[in-house]
């Protein structure tokens, strides 16, 4: 964690020294730079696409805008520090575009569980796949002219036993619905802001009614120029009946090589209940993208 929280200073710091430097020149070979690497994207043969920075936690199912033929392999890992247990998660994730616009994703959510110290292991959650995931996501409005973009979509998960009841021949016990809104918007080159939001229901087989909760989630991202690396803050907020939680997660991305991009975040819990610090990172694969 600590390492984590270096390497969000040092970008922080390195980011702000070189704009801090630049003279009239640099300036100059900046916007140019900005106004190439955006051109990358939006001015090319095909339907309208604006450049967005997109969250790493909540991730988009493909980008605002896909254009027919895009796809991406996504591995992620993760540590939450719990009061009673550490929770160590993990997910598998295809995503890809058939036509324009219109994106499809097929996730495969994992979570073990470990007892902290005096704390016995039949009392925390069981080890587990989380469930099946699949989602669609259709952007209707993609605007290059005001920098904005907006799409609806659906989330579906096939709940999933623990691991120790597959002797039972049993494995699936719920279903999660999570329709969804995302709009998007560039301000000038740099500056990206971005809302995520949707109810979701859980059902359970033969067990309780319903449970309802709902999400809205916002983002704040600056680009650096000419790249696909960003700095920026995920604000992930969830209403039930009786609770309302929210987490900050500061982030970055950093482009490895044209097609892999690593997503490096922590979550910082607003309320303290049971959760504490938490960490992620997202390994980011992009088959046939060229920079």
């Amino acid at each position: 964690m600590r390492f984590l929280f270096i390497l969000l200073i040092l970008f922080i710091n390195i980011s702000i020294s070189f704009a801090q430097n630049l003279n009239d020149s640099t300036k100059i070979e900046k916007e140019i730079l900005d106004s190439l690497f955006i051109s990358e994207t939006e001015d090319v043969k095909g339907p309208d696409k604006v450049l967005h920075a997109g969250p790493l936690f909540i991730d988009l199912i493909r980008d605002l805008g896909a254009r027919a033929g895009e796809k991406e392999w996504n591995y992620g890992f993760g540590l939450n520090d719990n009061t009673r247990y550490d929770a160590y998660t993990g997910l598998i994730e295809y995503e890809f575009a058939p036509i324009n616009r219109l994106g499809f994703e097929f996730e495969l959510p994992f979570t073990f569980y470990q007892a902290v110290e005096n704390i016995s292991p039949d009392s925390i959650p069981s080890s587990k796949i989380n469930s099946l995931k699949f989602a669609s996501q259709y952007s209707f409005f993609v605007s290059e002219k005001i920098k904005t973009s907006m799409a609806i979509g659906y989330i579906h998960e096939f709940e999933m036993v623990p691991f120790k009841d597959y002797s039972n021949q049993k494995y699936f016990n719920g279903n999660i619905f999570s329709p969804f809104f995302v709009a998007a918007k560039r301000w000038g080159n740099n500056f990206h802001t971005l809302i995520y939001t949707g109810p979701i229901w859980e059902t359970f087989y033969n067990q309780n009614p319903t449970k309802f909760s709902y999400q809205l989630n916002s983002n704040l991202h600056y680009m650096i120029s000419g790249t696909r690396n960003f700095i920026g803050l995920e604000i992930n907020k969830d209403w039930t009946k009786n609770d309302f939680d929210m987490v900050l997660r500061p982030q970055m991305r950093l482009g490895i090589t044209d097609n892999l991009l690593i997503g490096i975040l922590t979550g910082i819990p607003v309320k303290r209940e049971n959760e504490r610090f938490s960490m992620f990172i997202r390994l980011i694969y992009e088959p046939g993208h060229k920079h």
